[in-house]
C-alpha cells in the first residue's frame, strides 16, 4: 500500500529571493521555522545566493583559517545550528532552504536529506553529468569531487536550511578551510565541469526547485516499510 496524496498545504513553495547575506537568510529562516511550527506560515523552499561566507555546522572542528584572515579577505565567519562540518558560500553558488513539517509529508529525516539529494542529481543528469551519493558525505558527488552540499536541522519535525549547488562560485575560498571534512577528494563546480554552459543562481533556481519538489512528492507517495 503506497500513503495518500500529502495536502497541498504540506508542500512547500518555492521562492527565489536573489542575493541575501547569510546572516539576515539565517535570522529569517528561524523566524518562519516558528510560524510553520505554529501554524501560522506555511512550508516554503527558499532560493537563493549568499556573499562570501563560511560556515560551521554546530558540531564542527575550528577552521584551519583565522576569522581575522577570513575578514581581511571580505569573507564573514558564521556557526549555525545545521549539521555538517564548514563550508563555503558565495555568489554563483545556488543555495535552497527547505522550512517543512516533514511528519505532513510523512517523511523522515533520512528521507527528507535523500529527496534533496535526489532532486539535485535528476537536475544534473540535465546537464548529461552522472552524479552520486557517497557514504558519510551528505551532498552530490562527480566521481570523487562534491559538487552539491546538504545540511539540515530539524525541531519537532520541521526542517530548515538545506543545500548549496556550486554553478558558477570561485573555488579558491575552499582552499581556505576543510570542506565538509573531506580530505580524499575535491570540491567542484557545474561551470568547471561544462564551462560557458553553465547557468546563473538566477538561471537554474526555476528547475532546481521543480526537481527538488518532485523528489519530496515522489518520496512522500513511497510504499510504507514492510509494504508489499
Amino acid at each position: 500500500m503506497s500513503r495518500s496524496q500529502p495536502p497541498d498545504s504540506a508542500l512547500p513553495r518555492w521562492e527565489w529571493l536573489g542575493t541575501v547575506p547569510y546572516r539576515q537568510a539565517l535570522e529569517r529562516q528561524r523566524a518562519h521555522r516558528h510560524a510553520v511550527r505554529s501554524g501560522q506560515a506555511a512550508p516554503a523552499l527558499w532560493m537563493m545566493e549568499h556573499l562570501p561566507v563560511v560556515t560551521e555546522g554546530r558540531r564542527a572542528p575550528p577552521i584551519p583559517t583565522p576569522v581575522s584572515v577570513l575578514a581581511q579577505r571580505g569573507i564573514d565567519w558564521v556557526r549555525t545550528e545545521r549539521g555538517g562540518l564548514a563550508t563555503y558560500h558565495g555568489p554563483g553558488q545556488l543555495v535552497g532552504y527547505l522550512i517543512c513539517d516533514i511528519s505532513r509529508l510523512g517523511l523522515s529525516i533520512k528521507a527528507t536529506v535523500a529527496s534533496l539529494e535526489q532532486g539535485i542529481m535528476s537536475w544534473m543528469g540535465e546537464h548529461g553529468l552522472g552524479s552520486r551519493r557517497r557514504p558519510g558525505y551528505p551532498g552530490v558527488w562527480i566521481a570523487r569531487a562534491k559538487i552539491a552540499a546538504v545540511g539540515m536541522n530539524f525541531q519537532r519535525n520541521v526542517s530548515m536550511h538545506g543545500f548549496a549547488i556550486n554553478l558558477t562560485v570561485d573555488l579558491e575560498p575552499y582552499s581556505l578551510i576543510v570542506p565538509c571534512g573531506i580530505t580524499d577528494g575535491q570540491i567542484t563546480s557545474l561551470e568547471a565541469l561544462v564551462g560557458e554552459r553553465a547557468p546563473t543562481p538566477a538561471q537554474a533556481a526555476p528547475s532546481v526547485a521543480s526537481h527538488v519538489l518532485d523528489a519530496l512528492t515522489t518520496a512522500s507517495l513511497a510504499p510504507l516499510p514492510g509494504s508489499p
